[in-house]
Parts: structure tokens; sequence; C-alpha cells
């Protein structure tokens, strides 16, 4: 199975494994590099710490992007057919980088790794 961390399963991975479920972190360590992080939510991550809505334990560039890989997981980037299937998504979820995740997990065939019961309206495929 071939997953996409949301932005909060990504932290918790990294930082507080035990947050978790425990068959979500046993996915997640299994699918190496099989598991999947956007760079939207790089993005996210970046702006959350810059306006203060997120504690990082050191400055970003100290942390990212080579948190991602020295985790074991593998970075996916932003391309063009990405933003054009985000313009053709309902608008069953309001956040743009959430939006974005849901458009690249169609696209990809990935499986959307999160506990946002608003993911469920767009059909993919959800582990948590």
């Amino acid at each position: 199975m071939r997953l996409l961390l949301d932005t909060h399963a990504l932290l918790w991975f990294l930082r507080e494994p035990e947050k978790l479920p425990p068959q979500v972190l046993e996915e997640i360590e299994s699918a190496g590099r099989g598991a999947v992080v956007s760079v939207a939510t790089l993005w996210e991550i970046a702006i959350k710490a810059s306006l203060k809505k997120l504690y990082l334990p050191k400055e970003y560039d100290e942390l990212f992007p080579h948190a991602v890989p020295d985790s074991g997981l593998s970075l996916l980037g932003i391309e063009p057919q990405h933003i054009n299937a985000v313009s053709r998504l309902a608008w069953h979820h309001r956040d743009p980088f959430d939006r974005l995740l849901i458009a690249q997990a169609q696209l990809e065939q990935l499986t959307l790794v999160s506990c946002d019961p608003q993911f469920s309206a767009y059909g993919i495929s959800l582990l948590w």
C-alpha cells in the first residue's frame, strides 16, 4: 500500500508516534519509501510555524525537508496535473492544503493517512 501522510500524521510520526493508532504507525513504518509526504504539507508546516500556530523544536529550515527522507519517507512534488485536479474537486473540504492532498491521492492512487473525517466525502482510499 502506498501512503500519503496528512500534516498531523507526519508531525506525529516524526515527533510523537505514540499519538498514532498502532496499526497506522505500523503501516507507515512498513511502507518505507512507499509512504510519501507532499511538498504541500511542508509548505503548510512552514506557514503555520511562521505564524506561531505550530511549535517546532528547531527552525523550519533545520528540520525540513531533510527530516522526511531521514525518517524513511519520500517527498511528492506538486505537479500541474495535481493543480488541475484541485480545480475539479467538489467543495466538501475548504482547506487548500487538504484539497491538494485529496487531488494527489486520487491521481497518484495513494491511501491518505489522516483522521480528518471530511476526506471520506471524496471517495479516496483512507487509513485511519
